[in-house]
């Protein structure tokens, strides 16, 4: 994560040259999973996860947002609500470093070189390269086995609200769900041909990751010009 942040600190000066305002920050909350194992709440944090961001504030409605987050997520089948998987109990731990990149806009404008206090609600969204360990279970011992590591995409859906608590301070809190391209996190449907290799849940379901917390993030930069180009 350190080698992440410093990248991103070395494109600031060339940003600032663009005469935009930018935000540099951290995000801090918890992690759940919805998938094969576990409960199946979309809001539910269980495992903290922490992470660094930045925006690109292109108008006082929209901007370019990237981030990097790292959680563990974990599923268990003893606290499901459902008798079958209650009964099965099953459970499973892994670990996800999520880099993403995307647009999120604002429902009010959100003009942070007036200082006077604002809120607005916003939502973002855009596309998530995560990696993960690739997990599997054997049919005569279905206990965890790790293969290394895998990786996918997923697509983020946030929605959330933030206001400035200072001239130079974004405070925001917001729940972000990814749907993600592989239905494996949980070591449910590995991409094997081997029989001996258990396979279960429902095989035609993705798997779910949320990440639900606050942001805080410090502004700076030259005051922008939003006129039509």
């Amino acid at each position: 994560m350190k080698k992440i942040f410093n990248l991103l600190l070395c494109f600031f000066p060339f940003i600032t040259l663009n005469a935009q305002i930018n935000e540099i920050g951290v995000f801090l909350g918890g992690s759940n999973f919805v998938g094969d194992i576990g409960r199946t709440t979309y809001i539910n944090p269980e495992k903290p996860a922490f992470g660094v961001l930045y925006k690109w504030n292109k108008s006082p409605r929209h901007s370019y947002r990237f981030s990097y987050t790292q959680s563990t997520v974990i599923g268990n089948d003893s606290k499901s609500e459902e008798t079958g998987r209650s009964n099965r109990g099953y459970r499973f731990e892994n670990n996800v470093k999520e880099l993403s990149a995307g647009l999120e806009f604002n429902f009010f404008d959100f003009n942070l070189h007036d200082y006077h206090p604002k809120i607005t609600p916003y939502i973002y969204s855009g596309i998530s390269y995560f990696l993960y360990d690739g997990l599997y279970r054997y049919e005569s011992n279905p206990g965890i086995t790790y293969s290394g590591n895998s990786s996918s995409i997923a697509i983020p859906i946030t929605v959330g609200i933030k206001s400035n608590i200072s001239p130079h301070f974004v405070l925001g809190a917001e729940v972000g769900a990814r749907y993600t391209f592989t239905d494996n996190i949980d070591g449910s449907n590995p991409k094997t041909d081997n029989p001996n290799i258990l396979k279960f849940g429902n095989l035609n379901n993705n798997d779910w990751y949320v990440f639900s917390g606050i942001t805080l993030t410090y502004t700076f930069g030259q005051k922008p010009c939003y006129c039509a180009e």
